[in-house]
């Protein structure tokens, strides 16, 4: 017998539960999460099939006794977990005749014993650099890439596997998938690089795909970094599918833009979609502390391969997901999951979730969602594990007046310089100028209160030229996109440690 994920654990009922609580517990669920009453969450269809296997496991005596056996045979003290934490903003609602909005705040933390001395293991990374080499790369930026790649080989381990992509409108693999033994034959061809041809991101992403399938396993950070500054023509959409596809077989790519004449919504869904992480690079310079950094924290991985699936009750909507650390970002959710990527030894994740509940909700208790985690861990004999937290909140009739956690309120602060940002985008982009200016200037203010100067000059002089020109400069739109977004790491929780 093989269950993958705790039967007791995911139906929320005690080792000794008896058959009635069983049932009871089955019951609950299947009225939250059946399909027939919960038709347009597909967190809720994903989550039912998994209550559905493990009420059936549970009330055959014959299966649950072999289950049980089988437990404790293969339980070892040396199986490490991760723990989610959900804090609600307010535990208390008051009830209102109209529809309100709540946050829960979700983390996923690594076992403490992962960063011991006698305990902690580093990752074995299988990589694969995608990299533009088309005309606009030419001079600094492809001299800065290769010394960043030069490096980012330094520092990988024999254990380790590399491959290395490059494109234009054309595709090459100059290195196939492989250990990295012979590194200096390796930075070599890396050398080798010419800038030349236009931009198609389609050719090297799935070229790319393809080398890091070639040693794709379990026990391995599977990992793609596409880094490009220019826009590519005609197939994107067959990015997006093949990033979707990559999700599901377990690998995850992060999308780096350099400069400013490159599509960031585009880059931001590839990674979304996959658990990475999508970032802007103003310099060439920043290519080699980004690369270094990035392929450090891979090295550092907990657990891959990590997902939340968010199941609502039916009256209740997920509007909002993002993660506020460790790369802040906005998050998509495909197929009843939000891929999270790799959760680090040292290093907690956290996401913000944002539900519209229904007005006219009856006082007392009542469940609102039902949070899974899973991931494997990568140095578990049986590494899928699962984290299950069902969120209740009271509903009162009285005002709250609870103090929010403090954690909340400031990530959402944060947030909001993020939104004013976009919401100033949409006004450009419907014509609004007023709109757009007024935000943009609110914007500023906001970030002067917090002592970000230079990003709130920067924020004023695309007001400006709003004003003028009726739309923002690449530059300046991208800057205040991702620079926003880092003010959401001083709200975050931290490392595992705290």
């Amino acid at each position: 017998m093989n269950f993958e994920f705790d039967p007791y654990r995911v139906l929320g009922v005690s080792l000794g539960a008896q058959p009635e609580d069983i049932k009871k517990a089955y019951r609950n669920l299947a009225r939250r999460l059946h399909p027939d009453t919960n038709q347009n969450n597909p967190g809720a269809s994903i989550q039912f099939k998994d209550v559905t296997t493990a009420y059936e496991l549970l009330i055959d005596p014959d299966r649950r006794r072999a289950y049980d056996d089988q437990t404790r045979r293969r339980k070892t003290d040396d199986e490490m977990y991760f723990t989610l934490r959900v804090t609600p903003i307010a535990r208390r609602l008051t009830a209102l005749p109209e529809p309100q909005v709540t946050y829960l705040l979700a983390e996923l933390f690594p076992d403490p014993r992962a960063t011991e001395t006698e305990t902690k293991r580093e990752s074995r990374l299988n990589l694969t650099l995608v990299l533009d080499h088309s005309n606009s790369m030419a001079g600094t930026r492809l001299e800065k890439l290769k010394i960043a790649a030069h490096q980012l080989v330094d520092q990988m381990s024999q254990t380790d596997i590399l491959s290395v992509v490059i494109f234009n409108d054309r595709a090459e693999v100059i290195i196939p998938a492989t250990y990295v033994k012979d590194k200096p034959a390796l930075k070599a061809k890396i050398s080798m690089m010419v800038a030349a041809g236009g931009t198609e991101i389609y050719h090297g992403l799935s070229k790319g795909v393809e080398q890091n399938r070639t040693y794709l396993g379990p026990r391995l950070v599977n990992h793609v970094i596409l880094l490009t500054d220019g826009h590519t023509f005609g197939d994107q959409e067959r990015c997006l599918e093949l990033a979707q596809t990559a999700a599901k077989e377990g690998i995850s790519i992060s999308a780096l833009g350099l400069g400013h004449d490159w599509n960031d919504q585009f880059l931001d869904s590839i990674a979304s979609k996959t658990g990475g992480t999508s970032e802007f690079i103003n310099s060439p310079s920043g290519i080699v502390r980004f690369l270094n950094d990035h392929v450090k924290n891979l090295a550092n991985g907990f657990a891959e391969r990590v997902r939340l699936s968010v199941a609502t009750d039916p009256d209740v909507q997920l509007e909002l997901a993002f993660r506020i650390a460790p790369n802040p970002q906005p998050l998509e959710q495909e197929n009843g999951y939000i891929a999270l990527g790799s959760l680090q030894a040292n290093r907690s994740i956290a996401v913000l979730l944002q539900f519209q509940l229904p007005g006219e909700m009856q006082p007392g208790y009542r469940s609102v969602a039902r949070l899974l985690a899973v991931g494997d861990v990568l140095q578990n004999r049986n590494q899928t594990m699962q984290e299950v937290s069902d969120i209740e909140l009271q509903v009162s009739s009285e005002a709250n007046h609870d103090e929010p956690p403090s954690v909340i309120l400031e990530a959402l602060s944060k947030l909001t310089l993020y939104r004013l940002q976009e919401r100033a985008q949409e006004a450009v982009e419907a014509g609004d100028v007023h709109e757009a200016t007024r935000r943009l200037e609110n914007l500023a203010t906001r970030l002067l209160a917090l002592g970000q100067e230079e990003l709130a000059g920067q924020a004023l002089s695309e007001a400006r030229r709003v004003a003028h020109t009726r739309d923002l400069s690449d530059k300046g739109r991208k800057t205040l996109k991702y620079q926003t977004r880092h003010l959401l790491l001083s709200s975050s929780t931290g490392d595992s440690s705290e």
